[in-house]
C-alpha cells in the first residue's frame, strides 16, 4: 500500500455511466480516491450517504469524491440513483487499480475467506502526491476527518500506520509506572499524609450531626416530663373526688344502728296515768 508523500499510482476506469475518469484530469485540485467493498451493503452505504452530505463542503475545500468498488457499471449505476451520491463510482471490475493501492486481498467473513476489497481512503494532492492515508477506515466520523485534512485541521504528512506506532508507546509506559508506583506516594496528586489530614478534618462534620441529635434530644427531655407532670395532678384529682363521697355515704354505715335516732320517750306508768287524769 502506498503511503503519505509517495505519488498516487495513476488510473482510467470507466463509471457509473460508462464516462471514463482518470487522475490525469483533475491535476491541479485534491481527489479523495476512497475504497469500498460492495455496493448498495450497510456499511457502504452509510459511508457514500456521508460523502453526499458533506460532497458541498468538499468541493469548497476544492476536492474531488471518487468511489471505487469491484463492481460492474450497471451495480453502480443503481447504487448511484438509489441514494442520489452526486460524485462519479468506478467499476474496478478486474481490480486493477485495488492491487495498484494495496486493498485487494484475503478477507474474512463468518469463517468463509475469500478475495476482495478493504475499506481505504486516500488523499491525493493537487501535485499527484499522497497526502494522507486511512488504511482501515472505520466508518463513523471518516468524512469529518477527511474534511479536516483538507481543512489543514488535521497533520497532514502523518498516515494512519504510524499513528498508533507513536500514540501506544507513551501510553504503555504511563501504565507501567502508575503499576510501580509505591503505595504510600502520591496518588492523583495528593499524598497519604494529605489524605489523612483530610480525613481527620472531615470527622468533625461527621461528628456535628450527632450533636446535633444530642441537643435535639436534650430539647425534647423536657417536653417530656412537663406532659408527665400536666397528667400526674389530674391523675391525682379524680380519684379525690371519686373516694370523697363514697366516705360521706359510709360513715353513716359504721355507726350503730339507731345511734343517730331521738330516743323514743318511756312509758308512763299506770299509777302516773291515774294521777294525770285526776
Amino acid at each position: 500500500m502506498p503511503q503519505a508523500g509517495d505519488q498516487a499510482p495513476a488510473f482510467q476506469l470507466a463509471d457509473q455511466d460508462g464516462n471514463p475518469v482518470s487522475l490525469a484530469q483533475f491535476a491541479g485540485r485534491s481527489v479523495v480516491l476512497y475504497f469500498y467493498p460492495k455496493d448498495d451493503t450497510p456499511g457502504c452505504t452509510v459511508e457514500a450517504c456521508g460523502f453526499r452530505d458533506e460532497h458541498s463542503a468538499l468541493e469548497a475545500a476544492g476536492a474531488v469524491v471518487l468511489g471505487v468498488s469491484a463492481d460492474s457499471t450497471a451495480s453502480h449505476r443503481k447504487f448511484a440513483t438509489k441514494f442520489n451520491l452526486p460524485f462519479p463510482l468506478l467499476a474496478d471490475v478486474d481490480h486493477t487499480l485495488s492491487e495498484a493501492y494495496g486493498v485487494w486481498g484475503e478477507k474474512s467473513l463468518y469463517g468463509r475467506k475469500f478475495l476482495g476489497i478493504t475499506r481505504a481512503t486516500f488523499l491525493i494532492g493537487p501535485d499527484g502526491v499522497l497526502k494522507q492515508v486511512w488504511p482501515k477506515v472505520k466508518v463513523n466520523g471518516h468524512v469529518a476527518e477527511v474534511l479536516a485534512a483538507l481543512k489543514g485541521e488535521a497533520p497532514a504528512a502523518d498516515s494512519a500506520v504510524k499513528k498508533p506506532a507513536a500514540k501506544k508507546a507513551p501510553a504503555g509506559k504511563k501504565v507501567a509506572a502508575a503499576k510501580k508506583a509505591p503505595a504510600g506516594k502520591t496518588v492523583s496528586g495528593k499524598s497519604a499524609a494529605t489524605r489523612k489530614a483530610t480525613a481527620k478534618k472531615a470527622a468533625p462534620a461527621a461528628k456535628a450531626p450527632r450533636a446535633a441529635k444530642k441537643a435535639a434530644t436534650a430539647k425534647k427531655a423536657p417536653v417530656a416530663k412537663k406532659s408527665t407532670a400536666a397528667k400526674k395532678p389530674a391523675a391525682a384529682r379524680k380519684p379525690a373526688a371519686a373516694k370523697k363521697p363514697a366516705a360521706a355515704k359510709k360513715a353513716p354505715a359504721g355507726k350503730k344502728p339507731g345511734a343517730g335516732k331521738k330516743p323514743a320517750p318511756a312509758k308512763k306508768s299506770a299509777a302516773a296515768k291515774k294521777a294525770s287524769r285526776k
